[in-house]
């Protein structure tokens, strides 16, 4: 399974992004797929993430500002960020996790993958 996101960039205090991540290979089911950050020198942080029964989460500091949307058919979520803080400055990753059929169809399996990140920064 692989995860590609692109979108990320330079944008100016107040601005907006839109983030896209595309999942492709062995994949039967999706539960959750979403977005996580990781700024230099801090911790992978939860940005929003979307579970197969279309709940969404999101980080306390993105509320109100991104939304997460996910089109199950295309295997695809996307991440709307408006109103861009420069703190928001940092690497975005997507990252899912995925059920998949064995080769020889006896079972199933659930692993976790991430993207390549991309970058994103907010600055005047």
């Amino acid at each position: 399974v692989q995860l590609q996101a692109s979108g990320g960039g330079l944008v100016q205090p107040g601005g907006s992004l839109r983030l896209s991540c595309a999942a492709s290979g062995s994949i039967f089911s999706i539960n959750v797929m979403g977005w996580y950050r990781q700024a230099p020198g801090k911790e992978r942080e939860l940005v929003a993430h979307i579970v197969s029964g279309g709940t969404t989460n999101y980080g306390d500091s993105v509320k109100g500002r991104f939304t997460a949307s996910r089109d199950n058919a295309k295997n695809t979520v996307y991440l709307q960020m408006n109103s861009l803080k420069p703190e928001d400055t940092a690497v975005y990753y997507c990252g899912a996790e995925v059920v998949s059929r064995s080769s020889s169809g006896s079972y199933y399996y659930t692993s976790k993958y991430w993207g390549q990140g991309t970058q994103v920064t907010v600055s005047s």
